[in-house]
């Protein structure tokens, strides 16, 4: 099953080289829009709009970008670019379509017509996620709104028949969960009522989705939170001992089967409804184990790139010491994946096996 996996990544990730040096040989769009939502794992800069972010949400400075194709901040939460970035061109686009807060108003056809990224770091399921240490996010129920300001918005000029048809056929990209699970951790209750209302919140956003016209969903779930530098630093100050955060790991860890089954019935319940489910917990804990392969060589898989002080967890800024070579580093910063582990994260996404994704990959869905 290993081996099988290894050559699905091959293959995307010689796609991904492709489009990465040679424009032109970019592959066909498979789909004709992406729309994306979440978190600041898929953030392209939302939040560098938004007048009461803490920095705590922004990724709009050095040395974030460092790596970028204008080696210059996005507002990416990441030294390059994100998963939705290399999700999105391994479907045929550049990257990932623009954040929404970025449009120029009114907004204008042509600037929706590739899709739109409504994600924003530090947001989660909850409308009052992220708000304690990152200020102002954009919670999944608002990047609900502005979707359907947009659905309005192309129905007006293109009609509601082939606007209809055109969201049928796209990609609906999804990664949130992570922060509301992080701020639950620091004051645990009932984890399982904690758990449910976490799945009933996303069943109730993808209802939503679904009823604005969207068909195809990509999901990728909670990865092993407890390994990020942040709680590594948080196991050793509050337990004396280095390792993974084991109550955080544990929470993710029960949230997958949950997640899944809850997707799955909801695909029953709603026609013509189709979906791919990344585990992002099986596919990082893959690279754990796996750390060099013939694909991809990480060295380092604790501390982050950029950052200082134990575990690098200090946080990025243009002060802090940066790694010299980011593609042998599993961390960016304290909290976020470097561009090379999100290209893996992309590239399983796409055409991994059922080890990794269910019931289908996202090639297979398009192809739906």
């Amino acid at each position: 099953m290993a081996n099988q996996s290894a050559s699905y990544l091959l293959v995307a990730l010689c796609l991904l080289v492709l489009v990465a040096k040679h424009g032109e040989a970019r592959p066909p769009r498979l789909v004709p829009a992406v729309f994306v939502f979440g978190d600041s794992t898929v953030d392209v800069g939302n939040n560098n709009f938004l007048g009461g972010t803490r920095k705590e949400g922004k990724a709009n400075f050095p040395q974030y970008g460092v790596d970028f194709p204008t080696s210059k901040p996005t507002g990416r939460f990441s030294n390059g670019f994100n998963t939705a970035d290399q999700l999105a061109q391994l479907l045929g686009f550049p990257m990932s379509p623009p954040a929404y807060l970025s449009l120029s108003r009114p907004l204008k056809s042509h600037q929706l017509s590739k899709g739109v990224n409504f994600a924003s770091g530090g947001s989660g399921l909850g409308k009052h996620t992220g708000r304690l240490i990152a200020g102002e996010v954009i919670p999944m129920s608002l990047q609900l709104e502005y979707f359907a300001t947009v659905v309005e918005h192309i129905s007006k000029s293109a009609g509601s028949r082939r606007t209809a048809n055109f969201l049928t056929k796209s990609i609906f990209f999804i990664s949130t969960g992570s922060n509301d699970m992080f701020e639950y951790s620091f004051s645990r209750s009932d984890d399982r009522k904690f758990l449910l209302g976490l799945v009933a919140s996303y069943k109730h956003h993808l209802k939503s989705l679904y009823r604005l016209g969207a068909r195809k969903f990509s999901i990728i779930s909670i990865p092993p939170l407890g390994c990020t530098p942040s709680q590594r630093l948080r196991r050793l100050e509050q337990m004396g001992t280095q390792g993974c955060f084991d109550p955080l790991n544990d929470l993710s860890l029960r949230s997958f089967p949950m997640l899944a089954a809850m997707v799955e019935e909801l695909a029953h319940e709603l026609p013509g409804m189709a979906y791919s489910l990344g585990d992002a917990f099986t596919m990082v804990s893959f690279v754990f184990a796996n750390p060099q392969t013939k694909d991809w060589n990480f060295t380092e898989l604790v501390e982050a790139c950029c950052g200082e002080g134990p575990f690098g967890a200090s946080g990025c800024n243009q002060t802090v010491p940066l790694c010299g070579n980011r593609n042998n580093h599993l961390f960016w910063d304290g909290n976020h994946p470097t561009q090379a582990v999100s290209a893996i994260a992309a590239q399983t996404l796409f055409v991994g096996n059922g080890t990794f994704v269910n019931p289908i990959n996202v090639l297979q869905l398009v192809q739906l």
